[in-house]
């Protein structure tokens, strides 16, 4: 198997640009670092927008909505970035009860996670219960134990990032997954959450009690599932052969475009580092690499 080739000159970066007519890009670790955009970042994209590049921002991160994250990108000085041109995992999350499962309209949707999983369920117009809701934010009680019964309205456990885990929240939604009906699906399943330059717990942690106690296994709506590029692909309707998946993680942003059928560029300002590429057991190994996005401008500069 041939290695991955690292981009070094301008001559392979007109090369790299050449293949491609459409970009998706992974956020944190790719654009940004926490609140702290990345060298040249704003000048690689503004210079992929002149040459008439389709722009696309995949995230995993369900935490903030379409509308929020481009509130963020105008923050950091990217005020060209509409909410058109962004694909959260909790918009995924969305789209896939609305159009995939044709959800009922009667059903509710049983939250585990923030406000831009709310936000977004809300802009399909499903209905949904739990989430940011004050009123589960403390202490399971010996009241609780009997109070928490299935309830029938509840069509589907949506387990995302949640800020505010407790076991009130957890046993409320392992009661609704008792019954074989109700959907379980998670915005993604990461086990880690990149912010600040360290590793916190992902959204894969929220729902990993649950699996274990449930004994099923959620469908997830993230980055590297089949069913998120799926959503992707009927949305922006791209050739994937000239389409580039941008990533700083292994196993969820370059998985997902090899499984994708997309063409992979992986960076190392985020997860991942350069040994893990060259790792000749390396699970997951991108086309193309390069010390950071930014590069694309200044090597062509």
């Amino acid at each position: 198997m041939t290695g991955p080739v690292k981009i070094t000159s301008k001559a392979e970066v007109e090369e790299f640009l050449s293949k491609y007519d459409n970009f998706l890009f992974d956020c944190d670790g790719v654009i940004w670092q926490g609140d702290v955009l990345l060298p040249h970042v704003k000048e690689t994209l503004s210079l992929l927008r002149e040459k008439g590049k389709k722009l696309i921002f995949v995230t995993n991160n369900s935490t903030k909505s379409r509308k929020a994250y481009t509130k963020k990108f105008s923050k950091l000085g990217l005020d060209e970035v509409t909410p058109e041109e962004i694909f959260g995992s909790a918009y995924s999350a969305a789209v896939y009860l609305k159009k995939v499962v044709k959800f009922p309209a009667d059903k509710k949707v049983l939250v585990l996670g923030e406000s831009g999983i709310e936000e977004e369920l809300a802009s399909e117009g499903i209905q949904f219960v739990g989430g940011t809701d004050p009123s589960l934010r403390r202490d399971i009680g010996p009241e609780d134990y009997d109070a928490i019964v299935p309830d029938p309205s509840i069509g589907c456990v949506l387990s995302g990032l949640d800020l505010h885990i407790n076991y009130l929240k957890l046993s409320i939604a392992l009661i609704n997954l008792q019954v074989p009906e109700t959907l379980f699906l998670a915005t993604n399943i990461d086990s880690t959450y990149p912010t600040h330059g360290k590793l916190f717990p992902g959204a894969g942690t929220m729902c990993a009690p649950l699996v274990l106690a449930s004994k099923r296994q959620p469908i997830s709506l993230g980055k590297p599932s089949k069913a998120m590029m799926d959503c992707v692909k009927a949305k922006f309707e791209f050739d994937p052969v000239r389409t580039c998946m941008v990533g700083d993680r292994l196993d969820t942003d370059i998985r997902f475009g090899q499984e994708g059928g997309l063409g992979t560029l992986f960076v190392l300002t985020g997860v991942n580092k350069e040994s893990d590429i060259l790792d000749e057991n390396a699970d997951v190994v991108p086309q193309q690499y390069m010390t950071k996005l930014g590069d694309i401008f200044e090597l062509l500069h």
